[in-house]
């Protein structure tokens, strides 16, 4: 059975850059798509970048166009996302979320990851 751990957060100040790594066991993530989402306190989650399981398309929100980048990592195992330009209002903790479900657009699995999400996620802090 897929389990996914959250790893790569930190206290960074504001313009700095983090990694963050969704890693899989049981399973590699060759054929799941992947959800990055985020939640600061007092405020609901959000989705943050979504990559298609069939041609790797991507769904990034506004706020993290041209910060963000989704990628598989060679391994196969790992979903990482590189976080640049942070701001304080990135300040949330990120969880991962995948699904092996052919689902015909990327608006679609974010939305369906959307309510997957399971585990603690790991926490970023963006703050001189």
């Amino acid at each position: 059975q897929l389990q996914l751990v959250e790893s790569g957060g930190g206290l960074v100040q504001p313009g700095g850059s983090l990694r963050l790594s969704c890693i899989a066991s049981g399973s590699n993530l060759d054929y799941y798509a992947i959800g990055w989402f985020r939640q600061a306190p007092g405020k609901e989650r959000e989705a943050v970048s979504c990559i298609s399981s069939n041609d790797d398309s991507t769904y990034y929100a506004d706020s993290a166009k041209g910060r963000f980048t989704i990628s598989r990592d060679a391994t196969k195992s790992t979903i990482n996302l590189q976080m640049n330009s942070l701001k304080p209002e990135d300040t949330a903790v990120y969880s991962c979320a995948a699904t092996q479900w052919p689902f015909t657009t990327i608006q679609a699995v974010c939305q369906f990851l959307y309510l997957e999400v399971r585990g603690q996620g790991t926490p970023v802090t963006v703050s001189s």
